[in-house]
């Protein structure tokens, strides 16, 4: 029987993960800077969605203040799922980008912005051509601070729509689950492959 990507999987239907870890490098293929913890003491994380995470990792890298950036999967069941457990929608998981960023530099409400502008929020279970659950759109908080902002931003964003007719804001806020890392290949995607080509470098909100 073949699974409905456009919905979260029961816990009957969950692959079963593993418990070790994906091996990566841990360093960043442009700035050398750790991807993983421990971080500099002054640096905060924040975590977003918003379809495929190839070009939204590299969005977010090129950001003045932002010390690494990752991508990986968040907010399923599967234990360290891989790549092709999170494409079959029974992992639960979405394809997110973790930003380390120095709050003294940029502000989460900035990162915020950029996130905003740079995907369309209304989608559901997608993002453009690529659909499934792993590409809904999503700001997973590790504080409450974070998530009060990501609320008051989604109700700007949406009131904003309103005026336009564009629909109804489906971007998921809440707490952050943990966070797996996917594999090396996927890691600074864009910077290793010149010749990749990402709708998310574009804004789909100004069309």
């Amino acid at each position: 029987m073949q699974y409905d990507k456009f919905q979260i999987p029961d816990a009957d239907q969950v692959l079963p993960g593993r418990p070790q870890p994906m091996e990566i490098s841990g360093t960043h293929f442009v700035s050398g800077n750790p991807i993983q913890a421990p971080f500099p003491e002054n640096m905060e994380v924040a975590i977003f969605g918003m379809g495929c995470f190839w070009g939204a990792e590299q969005m977010f890298w090129e950001i003045d203040g932002v010390f690494a950036t990752a991508v990986g999967y968040s907010d399923g069941a599967t234990e360290n799922p891989n790549y092709d457990e999170v494409c079959t929608g029974r992992s639960g998981h979405a394809e997110v980008v973790k930003v380390v960023f120095d709050p003294k530099k940029i502000s989460f409400a900035e990162l915020l912005r950029v996130f905003w502008d740079h995907h369309d929020p209304t989608q559901g279970m997608r993002q453009g051509n690529d659909i499934g659950s792993q590409y809904r759109s999503c700001i997973f908080c590790l504080n409450e601070g974070q998530k009060q902002e990501a609320e008051a931003s989604k109700a700007a964003v949406q009131e904003a729509l309103n005026g336009k007719e564009r629909g109804q804001v489906t971007t998921e806020i809440s707490m952050a689950q943990p966070f797996y890392y996917a594999e090396e290949y996927h890691q600074q995607y864009m910077a290793k492959n010149k010749e990749a080509v990402c709708p998310i470098l574009r804004n789909p909100m100004h069309d």
